[in-house]
């Protein structure tokens, strides 16, 4: 279950998307549908290092980063991969 309780960070997410190319957009929307399916074997996902709950999602140069938590996944930021992303 995808959790998105903080209205501020579904803010910040959709303008974060809404910058993004349409292609990229949609490869996140993708994502973002499989991560709220469960459908997780199907993404390029680590673990961050020194952190215990919180994972990227890698497509091409784009970054998703959630947060893992029991009652489900809060989304981090989506980003452009550059040296300040993580």
């Amino acid at each position: 279950m995808l959790c998105l309780n903080d209205f501020d960070m579904v803010d910040n997410i959709t303008k974060a998307l809404n910058k993004l190319s349409d292609k990229d957009r949609d490869e996140m929307k993708g994502i973002l549908t499989l991560l709220k399916k469960g459908a997780l074997q199907h993404l390029d996902i680590k673990k961050l290092k020194g952190r215990s709950d919180i994972y990227r999602v890698r497509k091409g140069n784009m970054r998703l980063l959630f947060h893992k938590r029991e009652d489900g996944m809060q989304i981090v930021s989506v980003e452009r991969r550059s040296d300040n992303t993580y």
